[in-house]
């Protein structure tokens, strides 16, 4: 088993590093640049003013890791450091110091403003520094270590286990990035920690300046105020108490003061609707759910009486909505849903808080997997009434039920418990084509919504978060069988081999 576990962790770092490497390349290397400033509404805003558009552009480059970029006075000041007489003046001692400085950092281009004249430089970078600044910059670790804050020489540096009157137990952290390490709510996933995050780098051109996990993790919609409890205080607020962070001491705000004991003052906003992430998940696990318990028990009838009228109806049943398109199938049932029942058409329509909201996407996306699950069970369970277990048991005397609940059921449950963690992990990435119809803000909707915007960041985040539970789901049902039938062994002995 040990083996197993090693060599199946090594496959499966290797195959993300590799599905993701690719995308990335594919992304950076074949869609043009200037493409991502399409549908971005401040490049038309800032035409009149060249100096300010250059500046723009160059510094969204350099967000997403197409140049290095150094604006006029990043640029003084980074020159100043070998040159202390050179200044943001266009004159000819100024442009040959700023020269003699690119011709000392190699790759460095000197460049000067339309308008103004000013100075600013810029370093193409190639596509294998872009790929290797992602992995290296992907993973973040917190430590009390983390924090170098010159106007607070007496931070204490420690983590320790707290019955904060904030978030309740929860592991605490001073000189970390973050206050609270470990912490519970009834937020998805349940469990939170800052121990170990993710940089999947910031979003552009939509959801500009944010970082993307924020994008996908954080809630949407309006700002939820409710009463709070801060360092012993109680306040109406907005923030997210558990999200807090620390703020070097010369920024912090008089307000904060107020409000704060201590540095961690940065908060994320508490919203009224879930997270994309978590949108999906409500959705797709309730949808897993249902597409097996109408899935299961038609297969075992049908298969029970098999060339029969009832199998024949389920065959016929399930031909159609086999044959019909997805497309067609969501369109048809949500017709339906709202002429029938009054439900909405669109998600937002009563939004996130109303359950009318989530009834027809949710039922809709489970129904959709049912044919599939249905033709499968059902070969299988055929399959399996003509082993010789099944000869034995008929000789017993055992009826049919029986020996279709007891026998064969029992066996069709390992292959049927090897595919539910990947429905139920695959349902939190959300169902692209669903989620789009009812205009649903999952995760699903969101890598189309970022190939159209050119939002290169999320599109290399979600592919990568999405290969991740691919090969994630297929590792956890290789365990459910182990579970479920412990004779099954994941790796084979010398003799075996």
């Amino acid at each position: 088993m040990k083996k197993y576990f090693f060599f199946r962790i090594i496959r499966s770092i290797v195959s993300i590093f590799l599905v993701t490497t690719l995308t990335y390349a594919l992304i950076y290397s074949l869609v043009p640049r200037r493409a991502i400033f399409q549908n971005d509404s401040n490049v038309s805003k800032l035409k009149g003013d060249p100096d300010k558009l250059e500046d723009y552009k160059n510094t969204a480059y350099g967000r997403m890791d197409y140049i290095d970029y150094y604006g006029s006075k990043q640029l003084v000041e980074k020159v100043q450091e070998d040159y202390p007489e050179v200044t943001t003046e266009d004159t000819a001692e100024n442009r040959e110091l700023y020269q003699q400085w690119a011709d000392n950092n190699s790759g460095w281009e000197i460049k000067q403003f339309e308008i103004s004249k000013g100075f600013y430089a810029v370093k193409e970078l190639s596509l294998v520094t872009r790929v290797s600044r992602f992995y290296s910059d992907l993973i973040k670790i917190d430590h009390p270590w983390k924090i170098n804050d010159p106007d607070n020489p007496d931070l204490k540096r420690s983590i320790k286990i707290e019955n904060d009157d904030s978030v309740g137990w929860s592991l605490v952290g001073s000189g970390t990035q973050h206050k609270y390490l470990i912490y519970f709510n009834s937020q998805f996933p349940y469990i939170h920690q800052n121990i170990v995050t993710f940089n999947f780098g910031t979003s552009y051109p939509t959801f500009a300046g944010l970082p993307v996990l924020d994008v996908i993790s954080d809630g949407q919609g309006k700002n939820k105020t409710e009463q709070i409890m801060i360092d012993g205080k109680e306040f109406r607020s907005n923030a997210d108490i558990a999200s807090r962070e620390y703020t070097m001491t010369s920024q912090i705000s008089s307000s904060a003061k107020k409000q704060y004991d201590d540095n961690y003052t940065t908060t994320e906003s508490l919203h009224e609707d879930p997270s994309m992430v978590g949108t999906s998940m409500r959705m797709g696990i309730v949808g897993v759910i249902i597409a097996y318990l109408v899935a299961i028990p038609m297969s075992i009838l049908m298969a029970r009486f098999k060339g029969k009228l009832v199998d024949k109806v389920g065959i016929a049943i399930v031909t159609v909505l086999i044959s019909v398109p997805s497309l067609a199938f969501i369109y048809f049932f949500r017709f339906i849903g709202n002429s029938a029942f009054n439900l909405p058409l669109m998600f937002p329509t009563l939004g996130a808080q109303d359950l009318k909201s989530w009834i027809m996407p949710t039922v809709i996306l489970g129904l959709l997997s049912v044919p599939g699950l249905v033709i499968w069970v059902r070969r299988y369970m055929i399959d399996q009434q003509s082993a010789d277990y099944v000869k034995f048991a008929k000789a017993k005397g055992l009826s049919a039920g029986e020996i279709s609940r007891r026998h064969i059921f029992k066996n069709a449950i390992i292959p049927i418990a090897n595919g539910i963690p990947g429905s139920i992990i695959g349902a939190i990435g959300g169902a692209t084509i669903t989620e789009t119809i009812f205009a649903a803000p999952g995760m699903g909707k969101m890598l189309p919504d970022a190939i159209k915007s050119h939002n290169n960041p999320i599109v290399i985040g979600l592919v990568l978060i999405f290969t991740t539970i691919s090969v994630l789901s297929v590792f956890l049902g290789d365990i459910t069988m182990t579970i479920v039938d412990p004779r099954i062994k994941l790796n084979t002995s010398k003799g075996d081999e």
